[in-house]
């Protein structure tokens, strides 16, 4: 568990150095490493995992530390001649003297048997673990809702940028219209159909303004950094496919994830706890002795300075600790119905995720193909021939409004297979690479 503590700090001391905002109040490009180290550094929920981690540790400790002993000491035949001419050896025995009263001293040590301190040392240790699982799945599900976030800002900055070319594509035609029109190269109705696409094209850029403003703060919400909602943006950075077993099988994938996965850790941990503690239940009722001894000074014995020793066992006649045992007995298939529903998951999860990837990926594959290329060309070519007067103006918006929805649905394959990939990773149970690659909207086909 340490590693991994070494390794966060690690990170977060190395990404951190690199979060800075520009203090004059112009957005700050941040990576989807930086933003996790903002998440790890502030999440509250997080510093409450890495206490129960602290809890189960104490825990463990209690339950190894050996009972204390036990002190004890008494005065007795306490009275009005306090033993005088007591015929003890070792008293004067001459009347009229007193030889004190009785004193007693004594240790008692309680001893554990049958090895219950040992299971309650298993039990514990197995806690322990079973919290350190509980933290890395912390991170595991936690760094997927960032990087979900992250994307989902990414996308909206995408659809605003898509929305700024088309506007600026439809107030370059126009201002090309209003010197067509003057010439009475087109008809007015051309030129104003052209002017409320211009505007509702404008209208499209302040929905999209809006949407990006949305996901800052849903971003800055998971990140606890409201302040900053508004001076920072996401950049173009695509994670790179490397081999998390998207190449498997549904089988062997899922068995990879079930070696894997720290939430089925956790629950196997537990189950093992629990049949500790069912372990220890039984136990119970083989009673632990209390050893005792000690030193008297008694003026009434014959002697009047003696040792003693004494041991004393609770005789387990009316109550066996069945309740205990059932109580434990109930906990521990509680904890194995945990695991087995745990791992239904798991399988359900990994077939689902897997088949996304596939899904989203083959998609991003068509775009890529020549579906973009496509877009572009006819756009291009539309707008051509409408500044030339060799189409209508119905088939120039026609050809805008494909390109705007072709780039529409290629950013949000994009983000849908970025996003598959990290669900993937996450049902899997491993940590991508940080490996990155680079998309900007300047690589598009001209």
């Amino acid at each position: 568990m340490k590693k991994i503590y070494l390794k966060l700090t690690a990170f977060l001391l190395l990404s951190s150095s690199l979060v800075v905002i520009d203090a004059h109040g112009a957005n700050k490009e941040l990576s989807i490493d930086e933003v996790m180290a903002i998440f790890y550094q502030r999440n509250l929920d997080l510093i409450a995992a890495q206490y129960n981690i602290g809890q189960s540790q104490a825990d463990a400790v209690i339950a190894s530390a050996i009972p204390n002993p036990t002190f004890s000491f008494q005065l007795s035949e306490l009275s009005g001649n306090l033993n005088n001419g007591a015929s003890a050896t070792g008293c004067s025995q001459s009347p009229g003297v007193s030889c004190g009263p009785a004193e007693y001293f004594s240790f008692s040590q309680l001893l554990e048997v049958a090895g219950k301190r040992g299971l309650r040392i298993q039990s514990s240790g197995f806690a322990t673990q079973a919290a350190e699982s509980d933290f890395r799945d912390a991170l595991r599900i936690f760094s997927n809702m960032v990087r979900h976030a992250y994307y989902g800002l990414l996308q909206a900055q995408k659809n605003r940028w898509l929305a700024q070319e088309i506007t600026g594509h439809y107030q370059t035609i126009a201002k090309a219209n209003r010197l067509r029109l003057d010439s009475g190269d087109i008809a007015e109705s051309d030129f104003l159909r052209v002017k409320m696409e211009a505007v509702r094209a404008e209208s499209d850029l302040d929905n999209a303004q809006t949407a990006v403003e949305q996901a800052k703060a849903h971003l800055a919400m998971i990140l606890r950094w409201p302040e900053q909602s508004l001076t920072f943006e996401a950049k173009e950075q695509w994670p790179e496919v490397k081999d998390i077993g998207q190449n498997l099988g549904n089988g062997q994938l899922i068995a990879k994830a079930l070696q894997q996965r720290p939430d089925l850790q956790a629950d196997q941990l537990r189950a093992a706890q629990a049949d500790k503690e069912l372990e220890l239940a039984h136990r119970l009722k083989y009673p632990d002795v209390t050893v005792t001894a000690g030193y008297a000074r008694d003026p009434s014995n014959n002697a009047l300075n003696s040792g003693f020793v004494g041991v004393s066992v609770p005789l387990p006649l009316f109550y066996q600790y069945k309740g205990e045992a059932d109580k434990a007995a109930v906990n521990f298939n509680q904890s194995r119905l945990v695991a087995e529903q745990t791992e239904l998951g798991i399988r359900t999860d990994v077939a689902s995720a897997l088949a996304t990837w596939h899904s989203t990926d083959r998609i991003v594959r068509r775009f890529e193909d020549g579906l973009l290329n496509d877009a572009v060309v006819v756009r291009n070519s539309a707008e051509l021939a409408y500044s030339r007067g060799a189409t209508s103006v119905l088939d120039f918006i026609e050809a805008q409004r494909s390109y705007k929805n072709v780039m529409r649905d290629y950013y949000s394959a994009l983000i849908a297979r970025t996003n598959a990939y990290y669900d993937l990773a996450k049902a899997v149970g491993v940590e991508p690479a940080n490996d990155k690659t680079y998309f900007s909207h300047n690589n598009l086909p001209n």
